[in-house]
């Protein structure tokens, strides 16, 4: 039995279906006319609708020269670097009329750095007609304008901080301030500060806002032994809304007592702290004093709250300090990290050739000393002390006996003073004012010639504190690990007191060259090797050298 072939049911009776189409009437085009809005084709909706119409093209970005810091209107000041995301957020949110549109992507085109010109390419979407969604890329160019930020603005002008930190040290030198500079320059502890000023014992740092201040105080609490006091005056109030404007004041008080300093402590504290000999050496400062008895090597560490319940000053400062020349060293016995116990023949340097007096002393330089090395010491036979803790040592049974007649603390590089020292490192200073009281009491030349010989008294002062702290970074390798050490220049450059100023952070030049006709005039003395220096990388600037 023969079968027909299948035949497809949609051929009986099948009617064609084919779309209802119609005439762009811009171009001509054919199109669905069941799906074209307007009756216009893609290409024409493209061209003759613009979904950007409302939004800005143009507008101003607002920076402060000194912070660069942008405006964020109304009045808020943010940070942002170039070509960053808050950057790109805060130009979005300038332009009028983009909330409306959906941004689909935004990035920046590259301008010229000096043009003040910042371009930016959005691209958004938005439905054009009913079922129909556009999307369209556009360019908008932003003029760079320069406004001042009131608290730069507070910064230019007097008694405008809010929060200041007196910290005072009273000792008869700059050496503790100058070690807590470079730590406060090491760790970017000054960048809220609006000004500082140079007192006659200490430093104030100002700030425009009081938790800057708190904030600073902790800082100085957890590198230096320090007590603080807080006092608020009151500048103005609202009766209307309770509102009240003070100024805040911070003290804080440094312990008086620095490195390589001689100390008599209270005999009850010295058998507190593990029954130490009352005399000691002061060998470092730390958040605690760190002594240690000469002769025998014992440590104690001595923390601020213990200090100011029974508070004690220095016997002797490194300004008393007097040199001696090993005649015999030899070491005795136990060494304790970089101290090794030895007994010492020694003769102050000021009597070769005149007597033959000696003495012999422990000491814990053991180390480095070697017969015929200078060494600097404290020579407390024959002085007078006005000190009552010393006095009760004299007066005691068990401690008279251990008062020593020499008390070594550190070997002395001979320097040639005839030439200045070169060094190949620097290091960073605090840009900070003078506090110099400009009203002369009398018109008579006299008051003004006094008050110029105290400036220069107090500048020479500094100079030879400066110096003095400049050799003991490069005798302590210790204290050189805590500090930040640059390389210098190949070049002497010459700053005015106008351009050390300009910023809040200077640096100190030094006259730089190559090292090899100075090691004859400082025999010993330990190099700073070039490892330990860092590289400081300086702004690019344009000058203008007019006729070169």
């Amino acid at each position: 039995m023969d079968l027909d072939a299948p035949v497809p049911l949609q051929s009986f009776g099948a009617i064609p279906q084919t779309n209802a189409t119609i005439l762009c009437y811009n171009c001509g085009a054919p199109i669905d006319g069941t799906t074209s809005a307007g009756a216009l084709c893609y290409d024409c909706v493209k061209l003759t609708v613009d979904i950007t119409d409302g939004v800005q093209r143009e507008a101003v970005l607002q920076i402060c020269r000194d912070c660069d810091r942008w405006l964020q209107p109304p009045n808020q000041w943010i940070v942002a670097a170039l070509e960053s995301r808050e950057l790109l957020a805060l130009c979005l949110r300038k332009l009028r009329g983009l909330s409306k549109l959906r941004v689909i992507d935004a990035s920046f085109i590259w301008t010229e750095p000096h043009s003040r010109r910042i371009k930016v390419k959005i691209t958004i979407q938005q439905e054009a007609f009913q079922g129909t969604i556009l999307q369209q890329t556009f360019e908008v160019e932003y003029v760079v304008g320069y406004q001042q930020c009131p608290d730069c603005a507070k910064s230019y002008t007097a008694n405008t901080w809010r929060a200041v930190v007196q910290v005072r040290q009273k000792v008869s030198h700059k050496r503790t301030f100058l070690y807590l500079e470079q730590l406060i320059l090491k760790q970017g502890a000054h960048r809220d500060t609006l000004n500082i000023k140079e007192t006659k014992d200490g430093l104030d740092f100002f700030f425009s806002q009081r938790n800057h201040a708190e904030k600073f105080v902790d800082f100085l609490s957890s590198v230096a032994p320090v007590r603080s006091k807080k006092s608020q005056e009151l500048i103005s109030t609202d009766v209307h809304s309770s509102t009240k404007s003070y100024k805040f004041t911070f003290s804080v008080e440094l312990i008086p007592i620095c490195k390589d300093d001689l100390v008599a402590l209270p005999i009850k504290l010295a058998q507190s702290i593990g029954s130490i000999t009352p005399l000691v050496l002061c060998y470092r400062v730390g958040t605690s004093i760190n002594v240690m008895d000469p002769n025998t090597l014992q440590t104690a560490d001595i923390s601020s709250p213990i200090y100011w319940r029974t508070p004690f000053g220095g016997l002797a400062d490194v300004r008393e300090l007097v040199e001696f020349i090993v005649m015999d060293i030899e070491p005795i016995g136990p060494s304790k990290g970089r101290f090794v116990l030895a007994e010492a023949t020694v003769a102050r340097a000021s009597d070769m050739g005149s007597n033959d007096t000696t003495y012999l002393v422990r000491t814990h330089l053991g180390g480095v000393l070697h017969p015929g090395d200078s060494v600097l010491g404290y020579h407390l036979v024959g002085t007078n002390f006005n000190n009552p803790h010393l006095e009760a040592l004299e007066k005691s049974n068990l401690y008279a006996q251990q008062i020593p007649d020499v008390v070594l603390v550190r070997k002395h590089y001979v320097r040639n003073k005839k030439k200045t020292k070169t060094r190949n490192w620097r290091l960073k200073r605090l840009g900070r004012e003078m506090d110099v009281d400009g009203d002369v009491h009398g018109n008579g030349r006299e008051e003004r010639g006094n008050q110029r010989s105290r400036r220069q008294g107090d500048q020479d002062t500094g100079e030879r504190d400066y110096e003095m702290f400049l050799r003991d970074i490069e005798e302590d390798q210790e204290l050189r690990s805590t500090l930040a050490l640059y390389k210098a220049s190949q070049q002497k450059k010459g700053k005015t007191m106008g351009d050390r100023m300009e910023g809040i952070e200077g640096a100190e030049e030094g006259t730089v060259t190559e090292h090899g006709g100075d090691d004859d005039d400082e025999e010993g003395l330990p190099p700073i090797a070039m490892e330990e220096l860092l590289d400081e990388f300086d702004e690019l600037h344009l000058e203008d050298r007019g006729g070169d």
